[in-house]
């Protein structure tokens, strides 16, 4: 499907988050009152191309080896999830394409 990255999607928001040349949806928010949020945004380049942007917020432990310990496992279950979601349209050894 060829697209121009200049016209509106069905997805976009068409308001101030159009700027720039990108196109934005609206923002999907999970919140955990007192845990944190998530907040997913699709996003349309000047270039065309389209990409998850993903932010989060999670309250920290007050004691400093705890608060390290939870922002290394951000960090990589972070990893993680980049790695599943950019692989998810390639077959896995020994398995069919969905």
């Amino acid at each position: 499907m060829n697209r121009r990255p200049d016209l509106h999607t069905g997805w976009c928001a068409r308001d101030h988050r159009c700027n720039h040349a990108e196109h934005r949806s609206d923002a999907i928010m999970v919140d955990l009152p007192g845990h944190g949020r998530a907040v997913l945004t699709r996003v349309r380049t000047a270039d065309g191309r389209e990409h998850a942007e993903l932010r989060l917020r999670v309250a920290l432990a007050p004691a400093e080896p705890a608060a390290r310990r939870q922002l290394r496992t951000i960090l990589t279950s972070a990893r993680d999830l980049v790695n599943r979601a950019t692989t998810t349209d390639r077959p896995r050894p020994g398995r069919r394409a969905a």
